[in-house]
Order: structure tokens, then sequence, then C-alpha cells
């Protein structure tokens, strides 16, 4: 069992940055491919970034490629999502997942964890 806790959430200007950050339980984290998703008000969850195990393999969905950098420090059990040049169309909760097998990173399916989101706000 992976617990996942999101922290680094809140109200930022249209512009600004952000750092999520995604705590996990347990001694595997490094055998576990990372992904963060997001799901707007009145929409459905959507991809955002995922990372390889090891972090050498990294996908970023084509709305936030450019601003966003997704990272992993597999000795703090932690995964990153530093957000840059954030517009309001980011607005959303964020969700990081873990995926322990059979990983596709856009697909939902293929995560078997998901921590509780953290609500990022871009408003003036």
């Amino acid at each position: 069992q992976v617990q996942l806790v999101e922290s680094g959430g809140g109200l930022v200007q249209p512009g600004g940055s952000l750092r999520l950050s995604c705590a996990t339980s347990g001694r595997t984290f490094s055998s576990y491919a990372m992904g963060w998703f997001r799901q707007a008000p009145g929409k459905e969850r959507e991809f955002v970034s995922g990372i390889s195990w090891n972090g050498d393999n990294t996908y970023y969905a084509d709305s936030v490629k450019g601003r966003f950098t997704i990272s992993r420090d597999n000795a703090k059990n932690t995964v990153y999502l530093q957000m840059n040049s954030l517009k309001p169309e980011d607005t959303a909760v964020y969700y990081c997942a873990a995926s322990g097998s059979s990983w596709s990173p856009s697909h939902q399916i293929s995560y078997d964890y998901w921590g509780q989101g953290t609500q990022v706000t871009v408003s003036s």
C-alpha cells in the first residue's frame, strides 16, 4: 500500500509560480512511476505530467509543456511539479498518482494509487 499526500497548492496571480510536492509512504517509492493530474470545476480529470521510476523519462500535456517541470527525489520519497507562468486556466485540484506496473503516463487507469489533491487557483 502506498499513501500519497500533496502539498504546495494555493492562490497565485497570473504569471506566478508554485511548486507542488507529493510525499509518499513506503520503502518502494523508487519502483513507481509517478504522475500529476488535475481537475478543473465542471471538467474531467486530465493528465498533466509523468515521470519514470528513475527520472530518466518525463512526459507533459501540451497545455503545460515549457511551463511545468516534473522531478523526483527517491531519497525523500517525493515527486515535485514546478509550475511557472501560471494561467487562470491552470486553476484546478492537482492530484499525484503512482503506477506500479504497465505504466502509460497519460492514462489514469494505469495508476494504482492516488492522493487527495491540492487546490491551485490562478487569479488576480
